[in-house]
């Protein structure tokens, strides 16, 4: 058995997704930026298709479809790439070195630390704490947080 149990994704076409015209497709996908890079809901860990296609007024399915065709990805692993990159980004900043691992999976989104684990293990081939390693943070001295705070 895989480690974190990953397995390989399938891949199928919807029959809606030839129905959009490229204009519907351009404005939800600005749509879906404004939502994700903007507003950054994606910290919701109970975020759904659902809830973000009643938020910009269309159906969960073109959603999905603006989603596969724009990135090649379904709703779900799109979400957690956006909660993945913001955990990169957490676990390197030297602001947030004294996070706990789910504290940082709270803060970008995830539900639990195992579904922060295994998205970030399929996304990057390691766990967020040897990601840390990696990436050491220098910790900060007593002299350097005065100058910062002066």
């Amino acid at each position: 058995m895989a480690k974190y149990n990953i397995t390989e994704k399938k891949k199928k076409e919807a029959s809606y997704i030839g129905a959009l015209s490229t204009s519907l497709v351009e404005e939800i996908y600005e749509k879906i930026l404004l939502k994700f890079v903007v507003e950054k809901k994606y910290r919701d860990p109970e975020y759904t298709a659902a809830k973000m296609a009643e938020e910009i007024g269309c159906n969960a399915r073109y959603i999905s479809a603006v989603v596969h065709l724009r990135y090649r990805d379904n709703f779900s692993q799109l979400i957690n790439e956006f909660r993945i990159k913001e955990a990169m980004y957490m676990i390197t900043d030297k602001h947030f070195a004294d996070l706990k691992m789910e504290d940082v999976a709270r803060a970008t989104g995830f539900a639990n630390r195992q579904c922060f684990y295994s998205a970030f293990f399929r996304k990057n081939g390691m766990t967020p704490l040897e990601y840390r390693a990696q990436n050491a943070i220098p910790k900060r001295s007593k002299k350097e947080e005065t100058a910062d705070e002066e």
